[in-house]
């Protein structure tokens, strides 16, 4: 069995920020306020954070426990905690399969991701009197989406190439405190602007009687995997680079409570921004009072309000905001990169260096296969990927470690813990819970989404 070679992190304040920009990402500051304003507000709010508590923290622990314990990729990881040749196998294919997943993210996400870099440079081109290169930067054309999807895909390599503790580790420590200080001063900021209390009511005070709306539901649910990572193998390559004796309960709850708290924030911007901008005089809503370009929600109503404020700090606005999604779409974007390149550097003889220009090449390609075909398959990529593979294999990783794992040594693991007792009621349940209420969970959710 091959074992990792890629290095460990070096604190556990640099996994936590690590593991926190891998879950912090576009589907935080992008995802989640789109999803939020398209299902009711505070209705779909308050069913997000009821499934981050009772299927996104259990489960990203368990991908961290099979990571940890394997020490190794997720493909070996999965078969290590079977015991039979058949089981073995399976294992091995369902963290395949989660390999293959986080390469078919990378491809709309670098796309999505380009546009944010384009969108923080165009305010700057603007400024320049350079009005041509800026209508280029903003709008939607194959050649700036083949330029920034290439440029994007550019930063991630140069990270991963320096390894975890140079690369990962140290980015991280560096780009998500800049992130949460953007974020809560662009809070701040609109809170502070004529019309926000409406977004912020909207955003507070739920409407009960959507709680169980199953769009809203299905949203959510979708939002839960897709915000923590959960199915990609991003968190068990992290895991693998995790010291034994490191309390997974507690790193855990501090990734899970980052990410909320992120997502959160980027709603408390976006949403009350979308009334600033009604307030404003742009139309944000139909006459059916459905939301206009849901899709493209911070490419056109957040533009659209900095416009209305006219003068410097129209693009000041725009650059920092871009700017901090540029920087949540790199952080996230880094631990998905990191699963393929993690797998090729143990099971071949390539560098670290070349296994990541090997990844890097084979995701542009990926990549620019989409951007020619934007249409058929840009959408195609986020449901396969998002709405069916990450479901299905969160199911595969819960039953192999309620299922699958030998109790006695889960418990071992468990056991070798820093501060941890193995039967204290905490470790007790988490098992049982994993075992029978996840998969249930993760069931009444493919159900969900195929009907």
């Amino acid at each position: 069995m091959s074992t990792v070679k890629q290095g460990h992190f070096s604190s556990k304040i640099g996994f936590i920020m690590a593991a926190a920009g891998s879950a912090v990402g576009v589907g935080n500051i992008w995802g989640f306020p789109t999803q939020a304003a398209t299902h009711g507000g505070g209705a779909f709010l308050l069913v997000y954070l009821f499934l981050i508590l009772v299927l996104g923290y259990p489960m990203l622990m368990a991908e961290l426990m099979i990571g940890r314990h394997g020490q190794t990729n997720p493909a070996d990881a999965m078969a290590k905690v079977a015991n039979t040749p058949l089981s073995k196998k399976i294992g091995k294919t369902i963290g395949f399969i989660s390999i293959i997943t986080a390469t078919l993210i990378c491809t709309f996400y670098s796309i999505l991701s380009g546009w944010f870099v384009s969108f923080a440079i165009a305010p700057i081109a603007e400024i320049s009197g350079q009005t041509q290169a800026a209508n280029w930067l903003m709008d939607f054309s194959l050649s700036r989406n083949l330029v920034f999807t290439l440029i994007f895909i550019a930063m991630v390599i140069l990270v991963i190439r320096q390894g975890v503790q140079k690369g990962i580790e140290r980015w991280s420590k560096r780009l998500m405190p800049m992130l949460l200080l953007i974020l809560v001063a662009g809070v701040v900021y609109i809170l502070t602007q004529p019309g926000a209390m409406k977004g912020l009511e909207v955003l507070l005070i739920p409407d009960f009687s959507r709680v169980f709306d199953a769009d809203v539901l299905i949203g959510a649910l979708g939002q839960t995997f897709f915000s923590l990572t959960i199915g990609t193998a991003a968190m068990m390559v992290y895991g693998a680079y995790l010291s034994q004796k490191e309390n997974l309960a507690k790193l855990t709850a501090y990734v899970t409570l980052t990410d909320t708290s992120v997502a959160f924030l980027a709603a408390l911007m976006v949403i009350p921004a979308m009334y600033v901008a009604q307030h404003n005089g742009v139309q944000i809503f139909a006459e059916d009072g459905s939301l206009l370009n849901s899709d493209t929600l911070v490419f056109t109503v957040l533009p659209a309000l900095f416009d209305t404020i006219g003068g410097v700090t129209q693009y000041l606005l725009a650059i920092v905001f871009f700017i901090l999604m540029t920087i949540a779409g790199l952080t996230s974007a880094i631990s998905i990169v990191e699963v393929p390149t993690s797998y090729l550097v143990e099971k071949t003889n390539l560098s670290r260096d070349k296994a990541t220009l090997f990844v890097g090449s084979l995701i542009a390609a990926l990549s620019l296969v989409v951007v020619f075909n934007f249409d058929s398959l840009f959408g195609f990529m986020i449901t396969l990927t998002t709405e069916r593979a990450q479901p299905l294999i969160a199911l595969g990783i819960a039953i192999y470690l309620g299922w699958v794992w030998n109790r006695n040594q889960l418990i071992s693991a468990i056991g070798q813990q820093e501060g941890v007792q193995a039967n204290s009621l905490f470790w007790k349940v988490w098992p049982w819970y994993v075992k029978y209420i996840c998969p249930l969970l993760i069931i009444m959710i493919i159900v969900q989404l195929i009907n």
